[in-house]
């Protein structure tokens, strides 16, 4: 059987045996509002993810226990206590929904199936920082079955499904989160998963950089024992050609964000969908006839504005690249400055990954009962922190709902006060989020398993091959049947007939 290192070329990738054969077997797997004395009402400075795992309201979103995780003393069944969660005697409720995930999330049971015989992350220890859901749980054991030693916490404050983090530490996993954490919780749960005595990681899963930027700023001796860096995230990516650029970068570090089934699922296909349900479930408002103004027009702009327009709302477009603007243009939708429709627009939509998109200034000139949302980055899209002002009222009317009233009456909506509307309000598809918790694994497989020289201490995309490879695990879902070359196709064509099937700068 094949392995997963190779002796060519510093770019070469090999698919191992069991990848090869289960390509060809397409049938196989069809089949409350947080507490304010525990939580900053600043904008929050962690840089979490634009583009990733997404959480619903948690099971345990009205649960009137106010004592802080960090207070409890809490056992496993095991007698395990490395771990802070909500409450560990959720486990039961989690391991359900953990169950449930696993039967959208073909690729990474297929994973489990075909490579624990292998185990190709025995010896990994890996420590990750991503939203804490039913689907990060079957990501997690994946890993686990595969070989790996993880310890996790949560890469943003609001996504945790506590109920799935008490199932995981039930487990066996050491997990640090829960929803609603305050400022010093976030940080405080990423040391702990870090600073443990006598466990030294070896590969970093990070989901917006800043697990990454707390080891290489904290614990820098431990940083430059680090195999690989997998970063999903716009902002993560972003923070790593930094660090490369200054030549401070002393790891390999995979770029999974602009791999090409990230891009197209998590970001276009999974954001025209939970655009709407993020909206439905906080507002209930009817979309026909809404004149909306989405901000930006990438992937997750694309999304939107597809949902929006289906749906019968006026959609108008912000952008600041020629091409994209040119694109939302050829697709029907009118390309303005945001301050030429700030005054008439029903809802705001940020998309850039950029920071003060929305400025006080256009907050101020909107419309009375204006909806304010943010799909790109983080909490920098809106600037949020110009309203905490006293002036200004706020007024809660249901979780992740604010309403901001200005002296003379007028108000505006709020959602998530500002920070990712499909992670705090929503869901995100399971089967979305298959796609991209496989190129994270195939991601920590690669770099794990990679000989000596061949990645570098700077950014990669991840290989084609693995890019094309996840596609096809999720084709047996459709019952779609793939047409395969002749070779004297593929020799006209100048292809090996098991792909990759399109040159790297080749757009989707």
């Amino acid at each position: 059987m094949e392995k997963w290192d190779s002796n060519e070329g510093t770019s070469a990738f090999h698919m191992p045996e069991w990848m090869i054969q289960f390509a060809d077997q397409k049938q196989e797997f069809n089949k409350r509002p947080t507490k304010i004395g525990r939580r900053s009402l600043s904008r929050s400075i962690s840089q979490s993810s634009t583009d990733s795992y997404s959480s619903a309201a948690s099971y345990t979103d009205s649960s009137d226990d106010e004592t802080s995780p960090r207070d409890k003393q809490q056992k496993s069944s095991k007698g395990s206590s490395d771990f802070c969660v909500k409450n560990i005697k959720q486990a039961e409720f989690g391991r359900r929904e953990i169950e449930i995930a696993e039967q959208e999330m073909p690729a990474l049971m297929a994973l489990r199936k075909r490579a624990q015989g292998e185990k190709p992350l025995a010896g990994a220890k890996i420590v990750g920082c991503t939203h804490i859901t039913a689907q990060t749980a079957v990501l997690m054991e994946t890993l686990g079955a595969l070989g790996a030693q993880c310890r996790w916490a949560a890469c943003n404050i609001y996504s945790t499904l506590n109920e799935v983090a008490a199932a995981l530490a039930e487990s066996g996993f050491p997990v640090f989160a829960w929803k609603g954490e305050s400022e010093d919780d976030f940080w405080w749960c990423i040391d702990r998963c870090v600073n443990v005595e006598g466990w030294q990681p070896n590969m970093i899963l990070d989901d917006g950089g800043d697990l990454t930027h707390w080891i290489y700023k904290k614990y820098p001796n431990m940083f430059k024992k680090i195999k690989g860096i997998v970063e999903e995230s716009v902002t993560g990516v972003h923070r790593l050609y930094q660090l490369s650029k200054a030549g401070k970068l002393c790891v390999p570090a995979m770029n999974v964000n602009d791999s090409v089934t990230k891009q197209k699922f998590d970001n276009l296909y999974c954001c025209r969908e939970s655009i709407l349900d993020g909206l439905k479930r906080t507002t209930d408002m009817m979309f026909g006839g809404k004149q909306v103004v989405v901000c930006g027009y990438g992937e997750v702009g694309k999304g939107c504005c597809a949902a929006l327009k289906a749906m019968g709302s006026i959609v108008y477009v912000t952008e600041i690249d020629p091409i994209c603007a040119l694109q939302a243009c050829m697709d029907g939708f009118r390309l303005v400055k945001l301050n030429e429709v700030i005054r008439q627009v029903d809802i705001v939509i940020t998309c850039t990954g950029n920071k003060n998109v929305v400025t006080r200034e256009h907050l101020d000139r909107m419309k009375n009962s204006c909806i304010v949302c943010n799909m790109g980055h983080s909490n920098t899209e809106i600037d949020v922190a110009s309203l905490r002002t006293p002036e200004l009222t706020w007024e809660r009317v249901r979780s992740q709902v604010d309403h901001v009233i200005w002296p003379d009456g007028k108000r505006i909506v709020l959602l998530a006060e500002g920070r990712l509307l499909n992670l705090s309000c929503s869901t995100v598809p399971t089967f979305v989020l298959s796609i991209t918790a496989t190129t994270q694994a195939l991601a920590l497989i690669e770099l794990y398993n990679a000989p000596e020289g061949r990645y570098k201490q700077d950014v990669y995309l991840l290989p084609k091959k693995m890019d094309e490879y996840v596609a096809s695990l999720h084709l047996p879902t459709f019952d779609a049947h793939l047409t395969e070359l002749t070779d004297e196709q593929a020799k006209y064509l100048g292809l090996n007939k098991n792909g990759p099937f399109k040159p790297n700068y080749y757009r989707y």
